[in-house]
């Protein structure tokens, strides 16, 4: 006979937990006790929101479900946002929340909601446990489902009187499963498509960033000496610094890359996932698209692909390089001079010393001083826009934005997360001021931790993309300034570094100096978005002839 909270924990070891991030309560207490002498570590946060989002940037990064763990009540509804972040980001994470006994209850409904149901809508697997010998079987398929394309996030409830009763039961094996191959008419139409084509271009989505594809998709490249674009979240699959690379997809609409984007005739769309905002809009009789991903798309108005590769992505993409043909009718010559117009515009601000600083001589500084695997987390702002047009990455999964939810509040716990897988690799979470203070109270746990991470925070004392957004709509500003702390003073009271950047010559020094001491370090650095509108909001029609 094994206690069932024992049980649990055995079913988290064999499935590999490394860490369960988390907030204990009193519902929690018997599966806390079994914790303790078990091999999986338990990093205790000071919000359940930053636990959430720790699990699901762990399940991001290896393709393992994260794991974390609340109590019953405000603790669950504290993981609403952490469960949507990773089921619209395709993050594998599971939810371990408590509950009062289910079986005999003497406290009628204090605390009590029905979080089972809460959670419905927010994952993939949602389930109660109402007993002991269940929970082999439960952990198994919820880890399954929240690892099977697409990921997300599950959600398992552990009652305080079920944890504490005896099971029987033992956990099951962990069998990995292959994904299937494409079918061979599908490749063989993919190529046909492909070769007919006069201006083909590659499009590389988030799906692509979740499983290793970065070698099969560099042979077809090289192959076809075909240039290739990207989504937010599909960054770094390639090599951003080889020539055939034309920009990511930062905005929807009226910018160079899109100019390219309308030219071409054939899209060969990998990986694309419904939750990103689609770099180009389908028409009726226009370009023409195929969908290679682990599965069939998902047709709406604007995305209904002709033709589609289903299976495996790594496979699918290697397929079509065996059997395709480079043809002499490819014409390529338009993508160059984007790819010449991109850079120049791209690059036209980095040695811009002004102060406060511009954004795009932040995202050049912070590229030029970290390492090529060094990682960069983004919270949410308008300054995510210029990391996705303007910052390199060299690997995948170095650049950790969130492009599904877009939620603020979530750059500090990831980069936390990031270190601890990662801990000789340079971690640095870039945040505004505002989604910073969301989870702000997590220096704490990263200094407790001995976490060694870089929090650089954009000041403009403004929630500055609704206000980017207002003055680019007409309105006057109201509403969205405010005041700061001593970010500096902030820092040290929870025993981080605090540093200021009172020039641009500063900068570079300070976040230097940061990156090789180690430990905690907070760096305050005044931003100035004043050239948004007038960089960000270019015109198609007014690049004609430019292009």
């Amino acid at each position: 006979m094994t206690k069932a909270s024992d049980l649990f924990i055995q079913a988290l070891e064999n499935e590999g937990v490394e860490y369960i991030f988390g907030i204990p309560g009193e519902e929690n207490l018997d599966l806390l006790n079994s914790l303790k002498d078990s091999p999986i570590r338990l990093v205790l946060t000071r919000h359940e929101q930053g636990a959430g989002f720790m699990a699901a940037t762990y399940g991001r990064l290896t393709g393992k479900p994260g794991v974390c763990l609340s109590t019953l009540g405000p603790g669950a509804t504290n993981l609403v946002t952490p469960a949507a972040y990773a089921q619209l980001g395709a993050m594998p994470m599971m939810m371990i929340t408590g509950q009062k006994p289910i079986k005999k209850s003497k406290q009628g409904r204090f605390q009590i909601l029905d979080v089972v149901d809460m959670m419905q809508s927010l994952t993939k697997y949602t389930k109660q446990v109402v007993s002991g010998n269940n929970i082999p079987s439960m952990v198994r398929e919820a880890f399954r489902l929240a690892t099977e394309e697409r990921p997300g996030a599950v959600h398992i409830e552990l009652p305080e009187d079920v944890a504490a009763e005896e099971a029987v039961e033992q956990v099951l094996p962990v069998n990995q499963t292959r994904r299937p191959s494409p079918d061979i008419k599908a490749v063989k139409h993919a190529v046909k498509m492909i070769e007919a084509a006069k201006m083909p271009l590659l499009l590389i989505g988030a799906g692509a960033n979740r499983k290793r594809t970065q070698d099969a998709l560099q042979e077809f490249v090289e192959e076809t000496k075909m240039p290739f674009f990207t989504t937010q979240m599909g960054k770094g699959v390639l090599d951003e610094r080889q020539d055939l690379y034309l920009g990511t997809a930062a905005l929807s609409s009226d910018d160079y890359l899109h100019y390219a984007i309308d030219k071409a005739d054939l899209i060969i769309n990998v990986g694309h996932d419904v939750v990103e905002k689609p770099p180009f809009f389908m028409e009726h009789g226009g370009k023409e698209v195929i969908h290679i991903n682990f599965s069939s798309a998902e047709v709406d108005q604007v995305y209904f692909p002709q033709h589609s590769v289903v299976g495996d992505i790594a496979d699918s993409i290697r397929n079509v390089t065996r059997q395709i043909d480079s043809q002499d009718h490819w014409d390529f010559g338009f993508y160059h001079k984007v790819h010449d117009e991109v850079n120049s515009h791209i690059t036209k601000y980095f040695n811009d010393n002004r102060f406060p600083m511009l954004p795009q001589r932040i995202v050049h500084l912070i590229r030029e001083s970290l390492p090529e695997d060094g990682i960069v987390t983004l919270d949410n702002g308008v300054y995510k826009i210029w990391f996705a047009r303007n910052y390199e990455c060299y690997q995948p999964n170095t650049l950790l934005l969130d492009n599904a939810l877009a939620t603020m509040g979530a750059g500090l716990p990831s980069a936390m997360a990031a270190k601890l897988i990662y801990p000789d690799k340079k971690v640095v979470s870039v945040c505004g001021d505002g989604g910073f203070m969301m989870n702000s109270q997590e220096l704490e746990t990263a200094v407790r931790e001995k976490i060694d991470v870089v929090v650089i925070i954009l000041n403009d004392s403004a929630y500055g993309m609704i206000k980017w957004k207002q003055e680019g709509m007409g309105f006057e500003n109201y509403g969205l300034d405010y005041k700061n702390p001593d970010f500096v003073k902030y820092a040290e009271s929870y025993g981080a570094k605090g540093h200021r950047v009172d020039s641009d010559e500063s900068f570079t020094k300070i976040l230097n100096e940061a990156l090789s001491e180690g430990g905690v370090h907070l760096i305050d650095c005044p931003v100035d978005y004043s050239l948004n509108h007038s960089i960000l909001n270019v015109k198609i029609k007014e690049k004609a002839d430019l292009l």
